[in-house]
């Protein structure tokens, strides 16, 4: 499974040309220009890591960082910052800091720090998406004696949620009657998750109270 990393920058430019680079590297990639849509992100979807930059509008990345690590988030972070120097580097390394790269750099510089980053770290733990669990390549459902059950998925509806959760936010292509079973079955056991469609692309995973445009199946 590729890896999928949250990218933390104010700068949109330059944000959306790491998206890029990274997603061309074959990440899957999230992005966020403050520390506030950042939480946002990390209280719904377990990333691999987190590409941070320090100097941002509003609550900085070194303020974002110390905060991540007294919640007890391991997350590996790459630090990027115009503030060079030694001094400037262990700060951020002090505080939490697993890697420290100074603006400008090269984007296969980066590349190959996230893989040195990530490539000891553990395996992630079980994610839980609204009581619908997926661990050892399943989807489990609580049943009525508090225990754990599997969600009974076709091959073509396993792979669509696989898709639709890694992570959640993505939009991937299916059949209609794919979708519209697996939202059937997403229906029956949760009341926090739907599935709809993104005309032209595909389908999401969403939550049912928010605001949205796009129609359900």
């Amino acid at each position: 499974m590729n890896k999928t990393l949250l990218i933390i920058d104010d700068d949109d430019a330059l944000r959306d040309t790491l998206a890029r680079g990274l997603r061309a590297a074959g990440y899957s990639v999230l992005t966020a220009p403050d520390t506030d849509l950042a939480n946002r992100i990390l209280c719904r979807v377990s990333v691999d890591a987190i590409v941070l930059d320090r100097m941002m509008t509003g609550i900085d990345g070194l303020t974002f960082l110390k905060t991540l690590r007294a919640a007890g988030n391991n997350t590996p972070v790459i630090m990027l910052t115009a503030m060079g120097g030694a001094e400037n580097a262990i700060d951020g390394l002090k505080n939490g800091a697993n890697d420290y790269l100074d603006k400008p750099f090269q984007l296969q510089e980066l590349i190959l720090r996230i893989e040195n980053m990530t490539r000891f770290a553990p395996e992630p733990r079980p994610t839980t998406i609204d009581g619908i669990l997926f661990a050892d390549n399943e989807f489990f459902v609580s049943d009525s004696n508090g225990g754990q059950q599997i969600l009974s998925l076709s091959g073509e509806e396993k792979k669509l949620l696989k898709n639709l959760t890694t992570p959640v936010g993505n939009i991937a292509p299916a059949k209609p009657m794919v979708a519209k079973r697996l939202r059937e079955k997403i229906n029956n056991v949760s009341l926090g998750m739907d599935i709809i469609t993104i005309r032209g692309h595909g389908y999401k995973l969403v939550c049912p109270n928010k605001d949205r445009t796009t129609h359900r199946i």
